[in-house]
């Protein structure tokens, strides 16, 4: 009996827990799909490029849906699909890439990191660059 009434208070305690868990709100806009948009409008969509040059340039990264967004100027962001791994950077974790010339290309690791605590939060393979251009 008294086994009977301590699974029936874990059950009980279970159901509460789920219950009581946080649900995300249906209305509430995603952040990150609102800046990748606003990022991109107005652009257009150019021929896939292997490789960027990364010599002179020092841009602004953010992450979106498994893929970095790389913002060179006002008027020039690559677009990469890395498959996943590398969400973090959305977050603001730095991101890592070992590179053996000016370019980065498609297949090169990279690996994000969070430097407060100084661990790897993930890895993802550059895929092809997509140059999106404003007119």
């Amino acid at each position: 009996m008294r086994f009977l009434m301590t699974f029936a208070a874990a059950a009980a305690l279970g159901a509460a827990a789920v219950v009581a868990a946080p649900v995300q709100k249906a209305g509430r806009p995603d952040k990150n799909r609102i800046a990748y948009e606003k990022l991109l409008a107005g652009k257009t969509a150019g021929k896939p490029q292997d490789c960027i040059d990364t010599r002179f340039t020092r841009p602004q990264l953010t992450a979106y849906d498994g893929k970095l967004l790389y913002r060179v100027s006002g008027k020039l962001v690559y677009v990469t699909e890395t498959g996943g791994g590398c969400e973090a950077v959305s977050r603001g974790d730095a991101i890592i890439t070992r590179q053996f010339q000016t370019r980065l290309c498609r297949g090169d690791i990279a690996q994000t990191m969070n430097l407060q605590a100084n661990i790897p939060s993930g890895s993802c393979a550059m895929g092809q660059f997509v140059p999106y251009r404003s007119q």
